[in-house]
């Protein structure tokens, strides 16, 4: 990385599990590097998405590296997610015909309900399914199954957690972190989002600053998506080792489920 910028650049990782990350700094020039980013990291900054990207360069190896602006800023807090913003920013992106246009030409297919049943079915060991909690939740994607297909296939991110969202200093807002992004149901993103942040009292308003009216069969669609991310979050953090996260995601379960 050092001989692509220059010995006069500092040059840092940036942590995360893949280590293809790092940020750089040469006197007032501040860059975030990343190795073999998806193409769709250009259009996503056309879109003002992410942060700017710079430039993209190909090394001897056959390595591509991006270039993004590297702002001040911080991340979300989970009390932040009722903002106006949030809401109008996922709207942004859920209805963005470039972003679509994008993951088709990447060989992106619409994910459908029945694959994601069939993944999680696939996935689950006899430990996870033999809870009370996972049992119910399985019968309930099992019952409503045929109920919650719906037309509109649009891009998702799939991982909405307030740590992805970065305000920067001049209050721009971004959404960062696209390695899991398909096109699926948007009540994919909407789903966890509300679950996980807005009060169940508050959901009516704050859809109808994304722009949806709250029906029963959104409120069925996102209960569904849920459940399958909670079954899915609890198997994956079981195989990590990482049991006190897939007890909170076990807790996360079960609220659910009364919601």
């Amino acid at each position: 990385m050092e001989d692509l910028l220059g010995q006069d650049w500092e040059i840092i990782p940036a942590g995360g599990a893949t280590g293809t990350a790092y940020f750089a700094q040469h006197e007032k020039q501040r860059l975030f590097l990343k190795r073999n980013s998806s193409p769709f990291l250009a259009v996503l900054s056309a879109e003002g998405i992410v942060p700017k990207l710079v430039w993209t360069k190909r090394l001897e190896n056959g390595d591509v590296i991006t270039a993004q602006q590297w702002l001040n800023g911080r991340e979300l807090k989970s009390i932040d997610m009722a903002d106006n913003s949030v809401a109008k920013l996922l709207n942004k992106i859920h209805r963005s015909k470039p972003l679509l246009n994008m993951l088709t030409r990447l060989g992106k297919t619409p994910i459908q309900p029945e694959t994601v049943f069939h993944l999680i079915n696939k996935d689950l060991d006899e430990g996870v399914t033999g809870l009370p909690i996972v049992a119910a939740a399985l019968e309930f994607l099992t019952n409503e199954l045929e109920n919650i297909d719906h037309h509109e296939k649009v891009v998702c991110h799939c991982d909405v957690n307030h740590n992805n969202w970065l305000l920067t200093e001049n209050n721009q807002l971004y959404l960062i972190d696209w390695d899991g992004a398909i096109i699926a149901d948007p009540a994919i993103d909407l789903g966890l989002l509300l679950y996980s942040y807005i009060p169940r009292e508050d959901w009516e308003n704050w859809l109808e600053r994304y722009g949806l009216p709250l029906t029963e069969n959104l409120m069925l669609r996102m209960k569904w998506y849920v459940l399958a991310q909670a079954l899915s979050s609890i198997q994956w953090h079981k195989n990590q080792d990482r049991l006190a996260e897939m007890d909170s995601w076990i807790e996360f379960l079960k609220n659910a489920f009364q919601k």
